[in-house]
């Protein structure tokens, strides 16, 4: 008799483990509170896969032997609560489809530059002849990827809240880009909660894999401090030097590993930025641990193009530089953009906070940031923050007003960054369709 697997949540990860879920032999149902997509509805019925939408059937889902859950639906919500009191496994996809392939993975986490990480990651081994995935927060589903393709080497982008979700995962080499605090909300509002989910990605490591880290960031070494952790310790700082591990010495970036150097000036990376430098040493380490090409590696940190939404530039019109840093869905994430403008800065911000404390960007606001605009339903807390800090605060609802003020407010030599430090779902769908809705809008003026 057939497993039962029951998936909750109809987005890419949860298609994705219904897939791996038949391939794997599972009677699989499909169960999406909200309307599915008319494309993964096609998926669904193609390989006859029972799905159910606009509700959850609690009984028939209480009787399932596994449960997939999406990273969007919270551990405290009754019917999770209800499996859970049952005894029933409740996991992440990225948990499900790890059972299922022998594949080298890297997995990688942090409040701030984890996708660009990723992407430079992978960009990395593709370059030096790897055959490897890009999957978990980015791309196609993990899941999909593990029934469908044989990737040897997979980089996987990982949240807090697919962490929260796994027990036996453990990658063979772990990044942690830096915790700051970011989706307090979902954690309770306790900082700890958070810092505890992000080491999930540790938890099931041996001796033989690595965790590499922000050796600057310090939650992440007290946390270290604190705590026993099986892998390597492979740290990467612009602060300290290192026998193995990646650092900065006379504007050169060291990657020491297994008694391997690459060295490159800063001024020669893709990406700029103290944050982006920092993301080409994890990204290198991961690589060199692979035995990747130096050459590669190299070539890599040059050429590298980045990801959308994250200090994208888009435009310049009359002067005026305008980039799209929608991406940017916490403070901290907005100090690293803040941090690297250059010029005169007319700041578009807002949306959902997410618990945030916007007193870090004080010192940043007040040497580069010549006006705001908000963009969110609920401004107050930006207005009560900044409001006597900048000449001119602005409030809009809508990209196209956003982009439409930016416009009149700015001057040649000036900069217009969409930074919102905030979650989009007041106003958007998401940070992609905020940042496109941005770059369309700039495209119009």
């Amino acid at each position: 008799m057939k497993l039962k697997l029951t998936i909750l949540g109809g987005g890419e990860s949860g298609i994705g483990a219904a897939l791996l879920g038949v391939q794997k032999g599972y009677d699989v149902f499909l169960s999406d509170s909200g309307a599915l997509q008319e494309a993964y509805k096609t998926v669904l019925e193609s390989q006859n896969i029972a799905y159910e939408a606009g509700q959850h059937s609690v009984s028939r889902i209480l009787e399932a032997d596994l449960v997939v859950k999406s990273p969007g639906i919270p551990d405290t919500v009754p019917l999770v609560k209800a499996l859970r009191a049952k005894g029933t496994s409740v996991i992440s996809e990225i948990e499900f489809a790890a059972r299922y392939t022998a594949a080298t993975i890297i997995g990688i986490t942090g409040s701030n530059g984890k996708t660009t990480t990723s992407l430079w990651a992978h960009h990395m081994l593709k370059k030096a002849g790897f055959n490897v995935g890009l999957a978990g927060n980015i791309g196609d589903s993990f899941a999909a990827q593990v029934a469908e393709k044989t990737h040897d080497t997979y980089v996987l982008e990982l949240s807090s809240f697919q962490l929260d979700g796994i027990e036996t995962f453990a990658p063979h080499i772990a990044i942690i880009t830096n915790i700051s605090p970011d989706h307090l909300d979902r954690y309770a509002y306790k900082f700890e909660n958070y810092v505890a989910s992000k080491f999930q990605l540790v938890k099931n490591q041996k001796e033989t894999d690595y965790l590499i880290y922000d050796a600057d960031n310090p939650v992440i070494t007290d946390w270290l401090q604190k705590n026993k952790v099986k892998a390597q310790l492979v740290p990467f700082s612009l602060a300290n030097t290192y026998g193995e591990g990646a650092f900065v010495a006379d504007n050169k970036i060291q990657i020491k590993q297994k008694k391997q150097t690459i060295t490159m000036d800063i001024s020669k990376l893709a990406l700029k930025g103290k944050h982006n430098t920092k993301n080409a040493m994890a990204a290198s380490l991961a690589a060199q641990m692979l035995q990747a090409r130096k050459l590669a590696i190299r070539e890599s940190l040059e050429d590298f193009e980045g990801a959308e939404h994250r200090l994208e530039n888009v435009l310049r019109i009359n002067g005026v530089h305008y980039i799209n840093d929608s991406k940017a869905t916490n403070v901290n994430a907005t100090f690293y953009a803040l941090e690297c403008m250059q010029a005169p800065t007319v700041w578009i911000v807002g949306g959902v906070d997410k618990g945030n404390d916007y007193v870090d960007l004080m010192p940043l606001v007040r040497e580069k940031v010549k006006a705001i605009i908000c963009m969110g339903v609920d401004n107050q807390k930006i207005v009560e923050t900044f409001g006597g800090v900048v000449d001119v605060l602005v409030e809009t609802s809508t990209a196209v007003e956003a982009v439409k003020s930016a416009y009149k407010l700015s001057q040649k030599g000036d900069v217009v960054l969409l930074s919102p430090a905030c979650a989009s779902f007041d106003l958007f769908e998401s940070y992609e369709d905020r940042g496109r809705q941005f770059k369309e809008a700039v495209r119009h003026l």
